[in-house]
């Protein structure tokens, strides 16, 4: 697909976690609380909406660790590491909302940027010691680099949290429409993640659909 002459400076997010739903997304970008969620967002300086969305696939695995104020249960992480491969959904954006995007995650005020040229060039930059603070570009897109976030720890540094049901809906609508599965498929993919693997089966995972 070829760039329009604006989209040259942009980068990708990509989520692997609730911001794969649109309307999550959305609250980071305008402020807001999220449906189902239990805390407001900020909202990025930049407002817009992601100029495309796409959906990423990347070698490693998600899981899920730590406790979520926002939904309660375990969180979203990529692991580099894990076997396998994990889903993700890529929103074209700014770099200044990218990075508005990953202080937010870290329940900090939007407004300054980050600057990128090491992730750009080694594919990783630790940030700091939040659980979020570790961004990574997982690849390239359309000749743009796709970047993500996630802790500075591997799965097997840390307890497993299972997820809370409100938050695997959220994550149950971003993958079917950012990998235009359909709900089994999208269940399947999410009962097998460390966390919830023995803890949500496949079917009750489907059954959170609304």
């Amino acid at each position: 697909m070829s760039l329009d002459q604006s989209e040259h400076d942009l980068v990708w997010y990509a989520s692997y976690g609730s911001n794969m739903h649109a309307d999550r997304f959305r609250c980071y970008l305008e402020g807001g609380v999220p449906p189902g969620g239990h805390r407001a967002c900020p909202g990025c300086r930049d407002p817009r909406p992601p100029r495309r969305t796409a959906g990423f696939r990347v070698a490693g695995g998600v899981y899920f660790a730590t406790e979520s104020p926002v939904w309660g249960g375990g969180r979203a992480f990529l692991d580099p590491a894990l076997d396998g491969s994990a889903a993700l959904r890529a929103y074209l954006v700014t770099p200044g909302q990218f990075a508005d995007v990953v202080v937010q995650e870290m329940y900090r005020d939007p407004g300054t940027d980050l600057d990128l040229r090491e992730v750009l060039r080694s594919g990783r930059d630790v940030l700091g010691p939040g659980r979020y603070e570790t961004v990574l570009r997982v690849g390239d897109l359309d000749g743009l680099p796709v970047l993500t976030f996630t802790a500075p720890w591997s799965s097997a540094d840390v307890p497993l949290v299972a997820p809370s049901a409100a938050y695997l809906r959220m994550l149950l609508g971003g993958l079917r429409a950012g990998q235009a599965w359909d709900t089994a498929t999208a269940a399947r993919y999410l009962a097998a993640l460390p966390g919830a693997r023995g803890r949500w089966s496949t079917a009750e995972i489907a059954a959170l659909t609304t």
